[in-house]
């Protein structure tokens, strides 16, 4: 078991000249390293954070869905929504409240008052009920600009790091007018090292937006399909309910 732990771990070559270059850099280079160090400390606690909400909400709500469709009355699931923190039993609620707003009383409703929706208000509870999955998106996608800075942008810093190092490393060659290993030496290593940070924060973050990106995906397919499956009920209650076309009697 520690073997697998000591492959995560830098070898004491690697680990002293990670601090060389870094002691060796200017100014410039060493704010490029904190920020990069603090974009990486940011992107990784995202990552952790909105993994483990997208994994709740995704089997939130595939639980939800699993139970809903057991259901022949899709209004008998009010309190298993209130109890639920997934993105699909909120379109519920929102869809539950907007039914009881068009029959007037929710107690009336409840105490067996409920009536068939006609057309014009299905579309209403669709409306309502698409505008919630749209809330519930944004809510998904929240602080995902965070990811796609970093994505975008730590490459740029690792590489502006990197030319500023080099130029300077070679201006301090020039400058002593002769080509020494040892006066190009710490200005290459501490230009590298910005590169090597970029890239550190810029393919995990690359990895863990597409990942966040797919799982959100999911989600939204199904509070789509969520949608489509409580209206379909609706109209399923609706055509149970009408009247038969009266037939022209035969003489």
């Amino acid at each position: 078991m520690s073997s697998i732990f000591s492959f995560f771990v830098l070898p004491p070559v690697a680990d002293g000249s990670v601090y060389y270059a870094f002691i060796h850099s200017d100014a410039m280079g060493q704010g490029i390293v904190i920020v990069l160090a603090l974009m990486s400390v940011a992107t990784w606690t995202l990552m952790l954070e909105k993994g483990i909400g997208l994994n709740r909400a995704y089997k939130g709500s595939r639980r939800f869905i699993e139970e809903f469709r057991q259901k022949r009355n899709p209004m008998t699931m009010r309190n298993r929504a209130e109890n639920d923190p997934s993105p699909v039993a909120r379109i519920y609620e929102s869809a539950y409240a907007r039914i009881c707003q068009l029959h007037g009383d929710e107690q009336h409703m409840m105490a067996g008052g409920r009536r068939v929706l006609n057309d014009v208000e299905l579309e209403v509870v669709r409306a309502t009920m698409e505008e919630n999955v749209a809330d519930q998106i944004l809510k998904l996608e929240d602080k995902i600009i965070v990811l796609m800075t970093a994505v975008s942008i730590s490459p740029f810093l690792g590489l502006f790091g990197t030319v500023w190092g080099i130029m300077l490393a070679f201006t301090e060659m020039a400058m002593a007018g002769r080509p020494d290993i040892q006066t190009l030496a710490p200005g290459v290593s501490g230009a590298l090292l910005t590169t090597v940070l970029g890239l550190l924060v810029a393919i995990p973050s690359l990895v863990g937006y597409n990942t966040i990106t797919f799982y959100i995906k999911q989600v939204t397919v199904h509070m789509d399909n969520f949608v489509e499956e409580f209206i379909a009920k609706l109209k399923i209650e609706q055509l149970e309910n009408s009247e038969p076309p009266e037939s022209g009697k035969e003489e």
